[in-house]
C-alpha cells in the first residue's frame, strides 16, 4: 500500500499508512490546515477560512500545537500558527462505491490553556479498528484563544478557541467526504475542557447544523473551571502599564512575541481552587453579531434553545486525583482553608458569616470529625471530584433531561487496569479512577503497553472502542446485535430515573450514582438560588 493523497477543497495533501489494533492497515492525514495562521493582524481574531495551496502537501507529521507548557517537561512548546487537524480513515473514495462513514471529531482537554491533538497523545490506533473516519483538531489556547476585552470596536469578544472549533467543523462538513466520510452523521467527543468545549458547541447558535450527536467525558460547560473572567486590567499591570485602557494593552499585546506574551499571561493564572474564576477560558459575548456564545448556559439549558443533539456523558470515580498531580513537583497538601473550597459562582464574600458556615458544612460532610492531613487522601479526592466535576455533570444531565427532545447517556468509569493514563504516568497509587484515565482506553500513547488478547485491558479497549462508536454511529451506545462484551442494555436518562452505566471491569447498570454527595451539594446549592453557575 503506497502513500495515499487526496484531494480537498484547498489542494492535495500526500498522507501515510497506519496500523490499527487489530494490525489492519488505515490512512493517516496530519496538519491539515483549516483556517489560515492566526497571526498578525489576525491575533486574537475569529478564524478566517484555509488559503489554497499549490502542489502536493506533505500530511505526514502532527502540526504545531498551540504555545503552552509540556504537561510533563513544563517547557514551552509550540506556536500560534497552529490551527490543523489530523484525519485517519480505513478507505478513501473509490470509483463506482459511495459509502459514507460515521465521523468522529476529538477535542483535546488541558483546561483551555494546554494540550494539542497530538497522534503522540491521541493515537487512533484502537478507534480505527472501527469503520468510522476519525478527526482530531488544535485549537487556540491560554490568551492566545480566550483573550477577551469589553470593548467591541476591538474585535476581541473572548471565545476565539471555541470560534476555532466551529471553523473545523465547518472544514469537516466541506472535505470529510474526500476520506469517505459522512457529513451528516458527525459525532464531536472530547474530554475534560475539550468535553466542556463540546457542550459549548451543543449551546452555540454558531455551531448549529455541524454535528449531530456528542460525548462529553468529565466536563461541560457549567463546571467551574470553564467559565472566566476579563482581565484586561491585571494584564496590564503584569505588563507594566500604568493604564486600564484596552486599547492600549492590545497594542502592547499585538508587538510582543508569542513567548513574551505566554509569560506575561502566565502571571495571571490562577491556581486549580473553586472560590476563584480562571482568566483563560470561556465567556459570554457583549455583542450577539459574530458571537459564539452571548447567553449564559443555565438560560439556554432551562429555555431548551440549543442544539438537541442525543448526548454521551459521563465521569471517573476519582477525577479530583488530578488535584494532587496539579501540585507537583511539591508534596502533596490537604486542602486546610475549606472557604477555597466554597463554589465561585455563589458568589459568598470570603469571610463572611454565610461563606465560613458553608466552608464548615463542606468540611463536615467529606471529613466528619477527621482533620485533613496525606493519610486521608480520598476524602479529599472525593470533595475535588464533586466539586469540580460531578456537581455540575450531575446538573447537566438534570438540565438536558428537562428540555431535550432527545436521549441522554450516563456513565461512570470504575475500571482500574495498567491502562488508566493519569494515574500510570504520576505514579499514582491510591484506588480509584483518576481524571483523563479513559483517555488510556480510546486512544494509544508513548506509554501504552503491550496488551495480552485476553486481558483486562484488552476486554476494556474493545468494550470502550464499541459503546462510543456504537454511539457515533446510531447515536445509541447499545450494539445493535448480540455481543459478548456488552452483555447489558444502557438505558437513556428518563423524567423519573437517572439510569446510568459504571464501566468497571465489568458492566453493570443503576440509577442516581453518587447520589448521597450529590444531595448535599443540592442543600449548599439552595443558599443562594438566584446565582447562576
Amino acid at each position: 500500500m503506497g502513500q495515499p493523497v487526496v484531494k480537498i477543497s484547498t489542494g492535495k495533501l500526500c498522507g501515510k499508512v497506519g496500523k490499527n489494533f487489530n494490525n489492519k492497515a488505515f490512512f493517516c492525514f496530519h496538519g491539515i490546515p483549516y483556517a489560515k495562521p492566526p497571526i498578525g493582524p489576525l491575533r486574537f481574531k475569529a478564524p478566517q477560512p484555509a488559503e489554497p495551496w499549490s502542489g502536493i502537501r506533505d500530511a505526514t507529521q502532527d502540526g504545531t500545537p498551540c504555545i503552552s507548557r509540556h504537561p510533563v517537561l513544563k517547557s514551552l512548546i509550540g506556536s500560534e500558527d497552529c490551527l490543523t487537524l489530523n484525519v485517519y480513515t480505513r478507505d478513501l473514495p473509490k470509483e463506482g462505491s459511495n459509502f459514507l462513514k460515521p465521523v468522529m471529531v476529538w477535542i483535546h482537554g488541558g483546561g483551555f490553556t494546554s494540550g494539542s491533538g497530538s497522534s503522540e497523545i491521541y493515537g487512533p490506533e484502537f478507534l480505527m479498528t472501527e469503520d468510522i473516519v476519525l478527526v482530531s483538531i488544535n485549537y487556540r489556547i491560554g490568551i492566545i484563544g480566550f483573550l477577551s476585552l469589553e470593548d467591541p470596536d476591538l474585535e476581541v469578544p473572548g471565545n476565539a478557541g471555541l470560534k476555532d472549533m466551529v471553523m473545523a467543523l465547518k472544514w469537516v462538513q466541506e472535505n470529510v467526504i474526500h476520506f469517505c466520510g459522512d457529513p451528516n452523521n458527525v459525532t464531536i467527543f472530547g474530554e475534560s475542557a475539550g468535553a466542556a468545549a463540546a457542550h459549548y458547541l451543543i449551546l452555540s447558535p454558531m455551531a448549529r447544523g455541524l454535528f449531530h450527536k456528542a460525548i462529553l467525558q468529565s466536563g461541560c460547560a457549567l463546571n467551574l473551571w470553564a467559565r472566566s473572567r476579563r482581565y484586561t486590567t491585571e494584564l496590564g499591570q503584569v505588563l507594566g502599564l500604568q493604564t486600564t485602557d484596552e486599547r492600549k494593552v492590545l497594542e502592547v499585546l499585538q508587538k510582543m512575541s508569542v513567548e513574551e506574551m505566554y509569560l506575561a499571561a502566565e502571571k495571571s493564572h490562577d491556581p486549580f481552587i473553586a472560590s476563584l474564576v480562571r482568566p483563560h477560558g470561556p465567556v459570554i459575548e457583549k455583542k450577539p453579531e459574530g458571537a459564539f456564545l452571548c447567553e449564559d448556559p443555565v438560560d439556554l439549558l432551562e429555555s431548551g434553545r440549543y442544539n438537541h443533539v442525543p448526548i454521551m456523558i459521563g465521569y471517573t470515580t476519582r477525577e479530583g486525583i488530578l488535584s494532587e498531580v496539579l501540585q507537583r513537583p511539591k508534596p502533596f497538601k490537604p486542602i486546610t482553608d475549606f472557604e477555597l473550597a466554597v463554589p465561585n459562582f455563589l458568589k459568598l464574600q470570603r469571610g463572611s458569616d454565610i461563606s465560613k458556615l458553608v466552608a464548615k458544612n463542606i468540611k463536615e460532610f467529606y471529613y466528619g470529625n477527621e482533620e485533613p492531613t496525606d493519610k486521608n487522601k480520598d476524602k479529599f479526592y472525593l470533595l475535588e471530584t464533586d466539586n469540580f466535576f460531578l456537581r455540575e455533570i450531575w446538573r447537566t444531565v438534570k438540565y438536558h433531561n428537562k428540555t431535550s427532545s432527545v436521549p441522554i447517556y450516563f456513565y461512570r468509569m470504575s475500571i482500574e487496569t495498567d491502562l488508566n493514563l493519569f494515574k500510570n504516568m504520576f505514579s499514582i497509587t491510591e484506588p480509584g479512577v483518576s481524571h483523563a484515565d479513559d483517555l488510556g482506553y480510546l486512544f494509544t500513547n508513548l506509554l501504552t503497553p503491550d496488551i495480552e488478547e485476553g486481558s483486562d485491558e484488552d476486554i476494556a479497549v474493545k468494550r470502550f472502542v464499541k459503546l462510543w462508536t456504537n454511539f457515533a454511529k446510531n447515536g445509541d451506545p447499545n450494539p445493535t446485535e448480540e455481543n459478548p462484551l456488552i452483555n447489558v442494555t444502557w438505558k437513556p436518562v428518563t423524567r423519573n430515573e437517572m439510569n446510568f452505566l459504571d464501566i468497571g471491569t465489568k458492566l453493570t447498570t443503576g440509577v442516581d450514582p453518587d447520589s448521597d454527595r450529590m444531595a448535599f451539594w443540592q442543600r449548599i446549592l439552595k443558599i443562594n438560588p438566584n446565582n447562576k453557575l
